[in-house]
């Protein structure tokens, strides 16, 4: 089968979690085609050379440089996102044609859906919430679902029993009709490595934010007394110049490199982006959140995990470094288990591609 995977561009977390999708559906010998940013598209072809890859125009949202701002400037965007997602749906019909693709696998891309084609959308956000009451949450989940009734199946990234890792976001009182959970999705593997007992910074998300909270963080890691791995998260960070001997830097890290890197960490500090969260819990990692300000997902996310004692969650605006381990000193870091949930996602996969040949 010719298969059309196409992730949001929303930041690589949309793209990093369709890896194992990618590769479970490349076992079986169909041919992938794979759709995104030139970064996206980069990433994907590291991972699995040789795949075939197409540009496909992204979101291009603009983010606020400050937390109070996020969410008026995203929803400010919405004709423009409305705009894209037409456009999107246009360019599919002729990949449809030129390809002949007979399945399209859209990761949040709400115009990747084909009349006569299947298609499904992978998503583990059913309620949005907005920070604006829940009225507008309200509002915006019957046109979320509006969206997503335009698919052929909804599949929610979470474990089915509530409240999963996404606690109300993947769990609300009424799901589209077409709702199916298939797991937790995750590029990670358990990854033996040499290098242990290490401080781990990991950045990513949206700019100027990512940005911000790395120069935050830099300065603090300067003076901490321990071994520190930081990954910097973008291949376009200014160079660090004069880098002291504890800290060991890294632009970018993927794949096999980047579950080393967890793997080997006695403490991770990263944001509470979904994907990565997934990669923590997967490797059974402690972590400290930071969430991006003003994105609502995430700032949920990190309380919620906070207060059911699985990670620390810190304010970027007043994030302490020293503060922060020693509250983790007497933190429970508690596991949380999700039997077999990794690996859901396989089943669902075969039954849909045995009903498609069918």
């Amino acid at each position: 089968m010719n298969i059309l995977v196409a992730p949001l561009d929303w930041g690589l977390g949309h793209t990093t979690r369709c890896v194992p999708v990618i590769a479970c559906l490349r076992a079986k010998g169909h041919r992938i085609l794979f759709a995104g940013n030139h970064q996206q598209c980069n990433y994907i072809s590291g991972t699995f050379p040789g795949i075939e890859t197409i540009y496909l125009e992204g979101y291009n949202v603009r983010y606020a440089a400050s937390g109070s701002m996020f969410m008026p400037m995203v929803i400010n965007q919405v004709p423009s996102l409305l705009r894209t997602i037409r456009k999107e749906n246009d360019c599919l019909k002729e990949t449809v044609k030129q390809y002949n693709i007979d399945l399209v696998i859209s990761d949040n891309r709400y115009g990747l859906y084909h009349d006569t084609v299947p298609s499904v959308i992978i998503t583990h956000q059913l309620n949005i919430i907005t920070g604006l009451g829940n009225m507008a949450d309200d509002l915006l989940r019957r046109l979320h679902y509006r969206f997503l009734n335009r698919f052929r199946a909804v599949w929610v990234a979470d474990a089915q029993q509530a409240p999963g890792l996404a606690g109300r976001l993947s769990h609300p009182k009424q799901l589209p009709s077409n709702t199916q959970y298939i797991g937790l999705l995750s590029q990670v593997e358990h990854a033996a490595t040499t290098h242990t007992g290490y401080l781990l910074v990991l950045l990513s998300g949206p700019e100027p934010q990512r940005t911000i909270l790395a120069d935050k963080l830099w300065q603090q890691v300067l003076s901490y007394t321990g071994k520190v791995m930081f990954v910097e998260g973008s291949d376009e960070a200014a160079v660090k110049e004069d880098i002291p001997e504890h800290i060991t830097y890294h632009k970018k890290l993927s794949g096999h490199s980047l579950a080393a890197a967890i793997s080997g960490a006695d403490m991770v500090i990263c944001r509470s982006g979904y994907s990565t969260l997934m990669d923590l819990v997967k490797l059974n990692k402690k972590a400290i959140l930071i969430p991006t300000p003003g994105q609502t997902e995430q700032e949920y996310l990190g309380r919620m995990l906070y207060q059911d004692g699985v990670f620390i969650n810190k304010l970027q605006q007043s994030f302490n470094l020293d503060e922060a381990l020693i509250e983790a000193e007497q933190f429970p870091f508690k596991k949380m288990q999700f039997d077999n949930a990794f690996e859901q996602f396989k089943s669902v996969i075969n039954d849909w591609l045995n009903n498609i040949q069918l």
